[in-house]
C-alpha cells in the first residue's frame, strides 16, 4: 500500500473520434486533480478496423498514450468515456474491455471506484443507455460505480448534457467539441467525487 504522502493516480480512459469525449476527459481530470495527492493518468484506445491487415501505430500521433492492462492495475480508480454508437459504447473501447479477462480472473479491479462519461450529436442520442452500457463490464469486474448526485446544482440547471449516471456533452450537428458551462461543472464535479472516494478507499 502507498504511503499517504505519495501521489496516487486515477485512470481516465476514453475513446474520442472528433474530440468531444477527449475534452470531457480533460475536465474530469481537472476535477480529479483538485484532490490533494491524486493525479489523473490519461489514456486512450486505438481505432479498430474490419480489415484484418489494418493496424494503428504503436504510439498515437497526438493526444494520450494507448492504455495497457497495467494502467488499470496501478490506478486507484477509473473514469471511462466513449462517444455513443447507437446507444452503446464505441467498438474500440468495447474491444479493449473484452481483452481484460485476465484482470477479471485476478480480481484486480475489485473494490475500485469508477465513473463513466459520453458525448452525442443530439440531445436524445442515447447518452444514458451508453453510460449504462459502460457500467456493465465494470460491475462484472467488481468495481464501485459512482454517479453525479442532485446536490450538484448544475445537474438540475443544465439544458445540455449532464446526467445522474455520469458526465455528458451534446456536441450538435456541427461537431462542437466545446462543453457548455454546466457540462464542464458536472465533469469537474464527477472527477472530484471519484478522486475523493478513491482516496478514502485506498487509505
Amino acid at each position: 500500500m502507498k504511503k499517504a504522502s505519495e501521489t496516487q493516480e486515477i485512470l481516465v480512459l476514453y475513446y474520442s473520434l472528433h474530440g468531444s469525449v477527449r475534452e470531457l476527459a480533460r475536465h474530469i481530470a481537472r476535477g480529479i486533480e483538485q484532490t490533494p495527492g491524486i493525479t489523473a493518468r490519461l489514456r486512450t484506445v486505438p481505432r479498430i478496423s474490419a480489415v484484418c491487415e489494418a493496424t494503428e501505430a504503436v504510439i498515437p500521433d497526438e493526444g494520450a498514450p494507448y492504455v495497457e492492462a497495467r494502467d488499470l492495475e496501478e490506478c486507484i480508480g477509473l473514469a471511462l468515456g466513449s462517444p455513443t454508437r447507437f446507444g452503446n459504447m464505441a467498438a474500440p473501447l468495447k474491444y479493449f474491455l473484452d481483452s481484460t479477462g485476465s484482470l477479471w480472473l485476478e480480481g484486480a479491479l475489485v473494490g475500485k471506484p469508477a465513473v463513466v462519461f459520453t458525448s452525442t450529436t443530439t440531445m436524445h442520442g442515447g447518452q444514458e443507455s451508453t453510460l449504462l452500457s459502460m457500467m456493465l463490464p465494470l460491475l462484472h469486474h467488481g468495481m464501485m460505480i459512482l454517479g453525479i448526485p442532485y446536490t450538484e446544482a448544475a445537474l438540475s440547471a443544465t439544458r445540455e448534457g449532464g446526467t445522474p449516471y455520469g458526465a455528458s456533452h451534446v456536441s450538435g450537428s456541427d461537431g462542437n467539441t466545446a462543453a457548455s458551462k454546466h457540462e464542464k461543472l458536472l465533469a469537474v464535479a464527477l472527477g472530484r467525487r471519484l478522486a475523493e472516494t478513491a482516496k478514502k478507499l485506498a487509505s
